[in-house]
């Protein structure tokens, strides 16, 4: 065993090396920024689009009389200011001014509410997200202002809201299908590299060599790991890059809906389970490069493998919202999706052990799957090798 993991780790610094080192990987580096530069692009735009066509809707919960006023004078300044300049109203039938749960109806209410005005026109209190709080606040003292004939300046008291239940929930889920798309982009862009480098060193014999040398076990391995450690080289680049790109053009890291592990260990998480999810693609893979001699072969063996990756993500994506059911547990204890399924348990739930299980459970399937890689491969290599010597018996004898 020492043996084997020592013939490993040369085989995977053999073949990182030659990775990192390579010209080709710096262009490999590059790929992805040009359509990371044209989604930004088009991210920014779209935003600026929704902006525009978005309208935020605001509740009033005043009295009636109150109530009329205010929409008297939203009509009024939507003439001379524009439709979109003034945001919608919506008077909340049956709501108390001084119920001092007026939040509630923030999630209750028949269409999404941007913020509440409570309170009364001469001392209106608006309540919501911090963000919408100071973006339309201006816009309701104007608002009250007008209702008012152009009274004093009118000061508008603020009361924001933290996350709700059910808006945490969504947050979550948000964040539990984001980690989801990032392992299955990031998985299937690179764990295809394993199958073109073992190809390769099987046409220039080079890996009946190794073999000859190291025991084949060592060998997968070691392939498997290098692989791995250039794609975390990768997207440790990609990462620094886009944080980098972020606190720039945004001026800071924007506030993302925390998921219910904590960032510093569902960032950890996301690590391992992108790990595991490659190494156990890389390891099926490996067995289709065992199988396979020409990269055409590569490519029609390799096809079903990752239509049913797909299949395994669309799986787990299905499985988000259905924490507990028995379709959820079998996302989880089937080993191509238990990565995908369990980091949205991470964004969804608190508890840390069943991650360590779900992670031994995934490194056991893994070597379970290399060691047969390994018999498909040896017994590919021996057939080709008795093959060969039957070829040139028979040319001796005719010789």
């Amino acid at each position: 065993m020492i043996e084997t993991v020592r013939a490993s780790f040369v085989i995977a610094r053999r073949d990182f090396a030659a990775i990192i080192f390579s010209k080709s990987f710096f262009f490999f580096l590059l790929g992805p920024l040009f359509p990371l530069i044209i989604g930004i692009a088009a991210g920014g735009l779209g935003q600026q689009v929704r902006q525009d066509i978005d309208r935020p809707v605001i509740g009033v919960a005043l009295e009636e009389t109150e109530a009329a006023k205010l929409a008297d004078a939203r009509s009024a300044l939507a003439k001379s200011l524009g439709n979109g300049a003034i945001p919608e109203l919506l008077v909340l039938e049956g709501a108390d001014p001084s119920d001092p749960d007026i939040r509630a109806k923030l999630d209750t209410a028949s269409k999404p509410l941007t913020a509440i005005i409570s309170g009364s026109l001469e001392a209106p209190l608006l309540t919501g997200s911090e963000g919408d709080v100071k973006r339309w606040s201006g816009k309701v003292a104007l608002l009250s202002e007008t209702a008012l004939s152009g009274s004093n300046p009118i000061e508008v008291k603020t009361d924001f809201v933290a996350a709700t239940g059910s808006s945490k929930k969504r947050t979550q889920i948000a964040t539990a299908q984001g980690g989801q798309i990032i392992l299955i982009l990031l998985t299937m862009i690179l764990a295809g590299m394993v199958l073109s480098n073992l190809v390769e060193e099987k046409t220039n014999k080079i890996i009946e060599i190794l073999a000859a040398a190291i025991p084949m076990d060592a060998i997968f391995l070691g392939k498997l790991f290098a692989m791995l450690g250039m794609a975390l080289v990768g997207i440790t680049v990609w990462s620094t890059l886009g944080f980098i790109g972020a606190s720039v053009i945004l001026s800071g890291m924007p506030s993302l809906p925390a998921p219910a592990v904590g960032w510093p260990l569902f960032c950890v998480l996301m690590v391992l389970y992108f790990s595991m999810a490659y190494l156990l693609l890389g390891s099926l893979f490996l067995g289709i490069g065992a199988m396979a001699t020409t990269v055409r072969e590569v490519q029609t063996l390799s096809m079903p493998v990752t239509m049913g990756q797909l299949l395994v993500f669309f799986l787990a994506a299905f499985t988000v919202t259905k924490l507990g059911e028995p379709v959820e547990w079998f996302a989880v204890v089937f080993p191509f999706s238990s990565p995908f399924a369990m980091i949205a348990r991470a964004a969804q739930m608190d508890n840390v052990w069943q991650h360590g299980v779900a992670l031994i459970w995934q490194a056991m399937f893994t070597l379970i799957i290399i060691r047969f890689s390994v018999m498909l491969f040896r017994r590919n290599v021996m057939k080709s090798g008795n093959s060969g010597r039957k070829k040139n018996l028979l040319a001796r004898i005719r010789g």
